[in-house]
């Protein structure tokens, strides 16, 4: 069995933990709404025609914040079709999926879903084929009182109280070629500006986030967030990364390398946000909003009937080697919580999701829901900084790739350390030995585990073996802890203060 060391001290913190970090997202894309959240009929459904099921398994996620309602189809989106009684709203053709939009469910109807879910709403408005003036209205729809005439609107459709929604986004991926009003950096950095200038003199109280690259491998990379930036520096609180990995050569050494990938893009784009703020002389720091994020390519290419509704789309089926990767990614994102204070997992319900459901049928876990609600769940409060010193490999992408990459976060009462690792090795045991430095009076109290998977074993409707289970605890020593970590493992090691 190999050794690797992790020395741990309260002194030393990278920072606070954003609970915005661990959001998802929905989208009107496949059965993300109709069919996912939303099924009128089905055995579980309540009054507002949400399943049940559904909302269960989202609130064991834990999920603070929701992007919506994309994504490509905001591009396109008239928010107005979606309000007012459903019977005299219009069906759209929905260009950026190529299927028909019904808008029976619009953004009430998602907001009355975010109380049942115990989550909150992160809008985007639609900069492609709208503007200035619908971001202006949508913000007075939602957020303004009384005495307007959007949000005497509202109150007419319902809604007496304000929705109060703190975060928008400023459109989406809008350097991509495929987006929907398409733009360049400079066209889209002046009307992302004007948009939240108008947008916060509605509200003051809002945050907006400014659309990044769609990817680090866009070419103008770096160049897009840097001018787009420039122009609306003072009027956004946020920029957007989204980041989606595949292991289309079934390289899984390699797959399993790829957030040292995620780190890089992090540390990228926060070293060109602190770029701009000195070229504005600024005190004000730009923070990061990485709002889609996920494994996806398992449905690729999975064919669609022009213009149906709600079919099959985008249904990733996760396997072990998913899971593990999208902890790894979980690890990258908390480790620079000084900067990332928004996250969203894309997304939340049956398209690229941790949650699948039968349409009329039953509902499952895949693979990926695990290490996203450990995150989740004890992943709150401040990030120390976690350095495991252990054997590296390489991989046919990759040099240098750590065996062990792992997180520790210190809970906000200090009462709570939580170690989060994955063993990336194919064959190596690890005793990880647990050294906390200023940290006495700790005693483990749990080791959650998932290993001795195939890597490419899945969960389904009918079975649902990958799962997590309680392993050893780790042997403690005073303020030492050792831990065995199995080869292609997931593990999350609890400690609690010890008040006896």
């Amino acid at each position: 069995m190999k050794k690797a060391s992790l020395p741990l001290s309260k002194n030393f913190k990278v920072g606070e933990i954003d609970k915005r970090i661990y959001g998802s997202f929905i989208e009107h894309l496949g059965r993300a709404v109709y069919g996912g959240i939303y099924e009128p009929g089905h055995a579980t459904a309540d009054e507002d025609g949400f399943r049940k099921d559904v909302i269960d398994s989202v609130r064991k996620l834990n999920v603070p914040i929701v992007r919506y309602p994309g994504g490509n189809f905001v591009s396109g989106y008239n928010w107005e079709d979606g309000i007012g009684p459903k019977e005299e709203r219009p069906q759209r053709l929905e260009l950026a999926w190529g299927v028909t939009e019904t808008n029976e469910f619009g953004t009430n109807e998602f907001l009355k879903w975010c109380k049942k879910a115990n989550t909150e709403c992160m809008m985007a408005v639609n900069l492609g084929t709208r503007g200035i003036e619908a971001a202006r209205d949508l913000v007075e729809y939602c957020n303004h009182d009384k005495g307007s005439y959007y949000s005497d609107l509202r109150i007419k459709h319902g809604v007496k109280d304000p929705h109060n929604i703190k975060v928008w986004c400023l459109g989406n991926e809008m350097d991509g070629s495929w987006q929907i009003g398409h733009k360049n950096a400079y066209e889209y950095g002046r009307v992302a500006n004007e948009a939240a200038k108008v947008m916060k003199m509605v509200d003051p109280t809002i945050e907006t986030v400014l659309c990044g690259s769609s990817n680090r491998t866009m070419d103008t990379f770096g160049h897009w967030e840097a001018e787009t930036l420039q122009e609306a520096f003072w009027n956004v609180d946020y920029v957007s990364l989204h980041q989606y990995f595949d292991n289309k050569l079934d390289d899984t050494p390699s797959f399993l390398a790829k957030n040292m990938v995620m780190d890089d893009f992090i540390d990228t784009v926060i070293s060109i946000c602190d770029y701009v703020k000195g070229l504005k002389r600024a005190k004000k720091q730009i923070n990061l909003s990485f709002d889609e994020w996920n494994v996806w390519y398992h449905s690729n290419g999975t064919p669609v009937e022009r213009w149906s509704k709600a079919p099959c789309q985008l249904e990733d089926i996760y396997n072990f080697e998913d899971a593990l990767l999208v902890g790894l990614m979980l690890i990258s994102l908390v480790r620079r919580a000084d900067r990332v204070k928004i996250g969203c997992l894309a997304q939340l319900v049956n398209v690229i999701a941790p949650i699948m459901t039968e349409t009329g049928g039953g509902i499952f876990e895949q693979t990926i829901f695990y290490p996203f609600m450990h995150f989740s769940n004890y992943g709150r409060g401040t990030t120390l900084l976690s350095k495991i010193s252990c054997d590296k490999h390489d991989t046919k992408e990759f040099t240098d790739v750590p065996d062990l990459d792992g997180i520790a976060v210190l809970s906000p009462e200090e009462d709570a350390l939580t170690i989060f690792a994955v063993n990336r090795s194919f064959e190596e045991d690890y005793e990880l030995s647990i050294d906390m430095l200023d940290f006495g009076g700790f005693k483990p109290v749990e080791h959650i585990e998932m290993a001795g998977f195939g890597l490419k074993e899945t969960n389904s409707i009918v079975s649902a073996p990958v799962k997590p289970t309680n392993a050893e605890l780790p042997e403690i020593d005073g303020r030492n802890a050792k831990i065995h970590i199995k080869p292609l493992s997931w593990n999350v090691i609890r400690f609690e203060k010890d008040n006896q």
